[in-house]
């Protein structure tokens, strides 16, 4: 049926199953990895928090990382897990709206492993120069930078998104409001382009963060792979690795996700790319950061 967006008051989103048994089997799974995204995050925000060794820049902005996946996490399976159990598609216009806001302000995310990848690199190829660089204020200003930007960016995007004239009915091929699929709803091809434009901008933006990223552990690798002690070379590889790894899975998933071709999109490849990106970073960060890292296992 044609209608504006000004009469939608609520879209429908993608049910995972038409059987009431596979609906409670998609509730179960995602109670389960929620579950793990909450216990896994709150020890480590905890174990930050409680004990004064790790009250360093490095763990600083960890603990400001399990604060960001936790609430990512919250905005997007919490209401999948609500609608399974309730055998229902539905969600209003204005929890929709706080999907997009909540989902992009984890922008902020890239900001931080950014900042994660500086610190390292500041640690390892820099050490004399650790505490004038990184200082509680310097650390205090990236963080706010990084919370910063995540939130002026998700207004911009919310804003935008939801200015647009929808005309293509209200249902979502996503088990959450993602931005492509609210873009599919569009009537107006200019205020399309527009966003679009503004998705471009953000490719840039990761594209920018990656390549910091990527310099950054050239560096680091060339200093590690010169130390003269084994169990110097080991001790950075087990900060530095586990870094690495969740940068690659955010970036690689999210990439794939809002950059791939049409001509390989459909329903059930979009879901599975949205569940790598939207929902298993958050649960399998704090065992990638805690698998390696004495220092965190004997705080927990």
């Amino acid at each position: 049926q044609m209608s504006n967006s000004s009469s939608i008051t609520e879209f429908l989103l993608l049910a995972f199953a038409d059987t009431r048994e596979l609906q409670l089997l998609h509730f179960w799974l995602f109670l389960g990895i929620y579950l793990a995204a909450l216990l896994g995050n709150s020890l480590i925000i905890t174990a930050i928090a409680c004990d004064h060794r790790l009250h360093t820049p490095m763990y600083f902005f960890l603990l400001n990382l399990a604060l960001l996946d936790l609430s990512c996490i919250a905005t997007t399976v919490s209401k999948a897990m609500a609608n399974s159990l309730w055998d229902t598609r539905a969600i209003s216009y204005a929890g929709c709206a706080a999907q997009v806001f909540f989902f992009f302000f984890l922008s902020a995310e890239y900001s931080l492993l950014t900042i994660m990848a500086y610190d390292r690199y500041v640690a390892i190829c820099k050490p004399l120069h650790y505490g004038t660089l990184l200082g509680r204020r310097a650390c205090a200003n990236m963080a706010a930078a990084a919370w910063g930007s995540g939130f002026l960016y998700a207004v911009l995007h919310t804003a935008n998104t939801f200015s647009l004239p929808l005309c293509q009915g209200n249902a979502l091929h996503q088990f959450f409001c993602e931005l492509p699929q609210i873009l599919k709803l569009s009537c107006s091809q200019s205020d399309f382009l527009r966003e679009l434009g503004f998705l471009v901008v953000s490719a840039f933006f990761c594209f920018a963060c990656f390549a910091f990223v990527a310099l950054s552990y050239v560096q680091i690798f060339r200093a590690v792979l010169r130390m003269p002690s084994q169990q110097g070379r080991h001790n950075a590889f087990s900060t530095c690795l586990p870094h690495l790894a969740v940068v690659s899975l955010f970036l690689s998933t999210a990439m794939f996700a809002y950059l791939k071709p049409p001509s390989i999109s459909s329903p059930s490849l979009d879901l599975v790319v949205a569940v790598l990106y939207s929902v298993v970073p958050s649960a399998v960060n704090p065992l990638i950061y805690s698998m390696r890292n004495n220092e965190i296992k004997d705080a927990l």
